[in-house]
C-alpha cells in the first residue's frame, strides 16, 4: 500500500496518488500530470498527512520540471496548498533547491535540472521511510519505559500510518511495532470527525495489519480514559513549534487535557522535518480553516439546516506542558523542555536544509 508513487509512463511522467477520500470502500489512484490536479488533490485531502505531503510537494516540483511547466510557479502553488503542515513547504523547497542548484552549475540544462529535482524527491522518500522505522523503534522503547509491564492499550487520533508516510507512518508505526512484538493489547481508534480519518483510514490500516483494534466515537475517549482502559495516547503532528507546541488534527488538544487529568502519557510522534524552528510558539502556527460543508454534511447528506455555518478548524494546538514526549527518528524527547527543544530545532534545521 503506497500513498503515492512516481510513474515514468510512455505518455510522460506522472505522480500517482492513492485517493484517500475513497477509502476504505475503494482503492483508486489519481493520475496527476499537472500541478493544478496535484494541488486540488492536496486541498481536498485525497493525499494528506504531514510526511507524505512533503513528498507530494517534492515530487510535484519534479513533475513540473519534467513536463516543462514553470517550476517557480509550481513551487509557489504547492507550498501554499495547505498552510499548517510544514513538511509540504520543506519538500517543495528541497526539490526546488536541487533544481536551481543544477541550473546554476549547468545553465540551460533543463533535463538535468528535472532529474536533479526527481532525485531529491526520491531521496526524501527513502529518508522518510527510514525515519518511520526509527520512530517506531524509539517509540516502542519509550512506551516500555513509560508504561512498564505487559501489553499496551493505546489510543490514537486521526490517521498516522503508511497512508501519511513513505514508510509505515508515525504514531501508528509505533503501535504496529508493539503489535509485531506481541505487546499491543488494544488499539483504540478515535473516529476523528468530521472526515472520519480514524474510522476510514486508521481502522483500514489496522485491519490489514491484523491489529487488535476498537473504533470509538471521539466523545467516548474521556470515559475510556476515566475507566483506566488507556495506557498511552499516541498522535502525529503537522507542525511542531520551537517551544514544543504541536499542531495536529483537531481533537488532539482535548485528548491531551484528558490524558493529563487521568495521568496517562500523551506522546507526539513525528519526523524531525515537522519541527519548525522558525515558528517560536503555538500562537505562531497558522491553523487551516476548512469549509462548513464538511461539518454540515455527512457522506454527502445534509445533517444541518440549509445555510448553516460551522466552525471547522482542521487542527488544534497542544502546548508543550501537556506533552509527555516527542518522538522523532533521532530519539525520544521527554520531558519537552527548552533545552531539549533547542537541540531538536537544531536537528530539524540540519534535516531541512535546502539542497
Amino acid at each position: 500500500m503506497r500513498a503515492l508513487r512516481w510513474d515514468d509512463s510512455p505518455d510522460g511522467p506522472a505522480l500517482l496518488l492513492l485517493d484517500q477520500t475513497r477509502l476504505p470502500a475503494e482503492e483508486r489512484e489519481i493520475v496527476c500530470t499537472s500541478i493544478p490536479t496535484l494541488v486540488e488533490s492536496i486541498g481536498r485531502l485525497a493525499v494528506r498527512g504531514a510526511p507524505v505531503l512533503g513528498l507530494a510537494g517534492a515530487y510535484g516540483v519534479a513533475l513540473a520540471a519534467a513536463r516543462g511547466f514553470s517550476v517557480a510557479d509550481a513551487a509557489e502553488q504547492l507550498a501554499a496548498a495547505r498552510p499548517t503542515a510544514v513538511n509540504l513547504a520543506v519538500g517543495v523547497r528541497r526539490a526546488y533547491g536541487a533544481y536551481r542548484s543544477h541550473l546554476a552549475a549547468k545553465p540551460g540544462d533543463e533535463d538535468g535540472a528535472a532529474a536533479a529535482a526527481l532525485a531529491a524527491a526520491r531521496a526524501m522518500h527513502r529518508e522518510d521511510a527510514e525515519a518511520s522505522t526509527a520512530m517506531a523503534r524509539h517509540g516502542l522503547a519509550l512506551l516500555d519505559r513509560l508504561v512498564p509491564g505487559g501489553a499496551h492499550r493505546l489510543l490514537t487520533h486521526c490517521n498516522t500510518g503508511a497512508l501519511v508516510s513513505g514508510g509505515e507512518g508515525t504514531a501508528l508505526a509505533v503501535a504496529l511495532a508493539a503489535h509485531r512484538a506481541g505487546r499491543l493489547r488494544r488499539l483504540w481508534v478515535d473516529e476523528t470527525r468530521p472526515l472520519l480519518q480514524g474510522a476510514r483510514l486508521t481502522a483500514y490500516e489496522a485491519a490489514r495489519a491484523g491489529m487488535p483494534y476498537t473504533l470509538l466515537a471521539d466523545n467516548a475517549a474521556g470515559s475510556l480514559l476515566a475507566a483506566g482502559e488507556v495506557d498511552a495516547v499516541l498522535v502525529g503532528a503537522d507542525r511542531i513549534a520551537a517551544d514544543g507546541s504541536t499542531a495536529n488534527k483537531v481533537g488532539s488538544y482535548p485528548l491531551a487535557v484528558l490524558a493529563r487529568h487521568h495521568g496517562v502519557p500523551f506522546v507526539v510522534v513525528a519526523p524531525s522535518t515537522t519541527v519548525d524552528p522558525h515558528t517560536p510558539d503555538g500562537a505562531g502556527i497558522e491553523v487551516e480553516q476548512r469549509a462548513s460543508q464538511e461539518v454540515a454534511e455527512f457522506a454527502g447528506v445534509a445533517v444541518a439546516p440549509p445555510g448553516a455555518t460551522a466552525y471547522n478548524p482542521a487542527f488544534d494546538v497542544t502546548p508543550p506542558e501537556l506533552i509527555s514526549a516527542i518522538v522523532t527518528e533521532k530519539g525520544a524527547l521527554s520531558p519537552v523542555d527548552v533545552s531539549g527543544m533547542t537541540q531538536l530545532c537544531a536537528m530539524s534545521l540540519s534535516s531541512n536544509e535546502t539542497m
